[in-house]
Order: C-alpha cells, then sequence, then structure tokens
C-alpha cells in the first residue's frame, strides 16, 4: 500500500519535526531541535522529502536505508526558499533539493534519524 502525504505528515509531526509553513503542494519542517529545514513535497499523489542538495554526499547513507529511495534528479519548486537556486528549464532560477520517496513509514522514521545524525556530526 502506498504511503500518504498525510500519513507521512503524522509520521514528521510524531518524531518531532516542526511545520513552519504549507502552502500549495509543499510543507516545511524543521528536524527536532534543529533550524535544519526539509519539505514535504506532493509530487501527483507521492508525497516526496526533500532535502538540502548539499547532502549529495550522504546520498549512498541515505539510499541504503531499507525502504529509502531518491528520485532522479533534483526537485525543482518555487516555495523551497531556504534551499539555494539554479537554472532548471528557463532562463529564471528556481529552488532545488534531493527528493525521496519511501515505502511505508518505518522508513521516514529511519531516514529522519539518519539525517539528525548526519547533522550532528
Amino acid at each position: 500500500m502506498a504511503i500518504t502525504a498525510e500519513a507521512m505528515a503524522t509520521q514528521l509531526t510524531d518524531l518531532s519535526c516542526r511545520t513552519t509553513f504549507s502552502i500549495k503542494k509543499i510543507t516545511e519542517y524543521m528536524l527536532p531541535d534543529s533550524k535544519e529545514s526539509f519539505y514535504l513535497l506532493l509530487d501527483g499523489s507521492v508525497p516526496l522529502l526533500v532535502i538540502r542538495p548539499a547532502y549529495e554526499v550522504f546520498l549512498a547513507d541515505l539510499t541504503t536505508l531499507s525502504g529509502v529511495h531518491n528520485k532522479k534528479g533534483y526537485c525543482h519548486y518555487s516555495e523551497m526558499t531556504r534551499f539555494p537556486k539554479r537554472i532548471h528549464k528557463s532562463a529564471n532560477e528556481i529552488h532545488y533539493g534531493l527528493g525521496f520517496r519511501f515505502d511505508d513509514l518505518a522508513a521516514v522514521e529511519l531516514f529522519i534519524q539518519k539525517l539528525i545524525s548526519i547533522i550532528r556530526e
């Protein structure tokens, strides 16, 4: 059974991630006890967690977690305002990050725990 955006949002709240804003198909979160932001983006009917492109060096560590899958390429969305910008398909720059989809809520929890351990290093 596919994971829903609502189930993922509940799981993030249960993991003590704070919501800072929600607009259109995107919600910004902060990791617990941190100012590190990430986004819950609804890509069609698939919820993705999007993290900063700087974490690309940890891509192998994150994708080896059970049930975690990296979206090929970058996710681009103008409302991911805490992320850097780059040119993509137009003359104007747009915010971008690394997108991940998950098989189940346990994978979301593993991912968030790993992300917390990475930023505390």
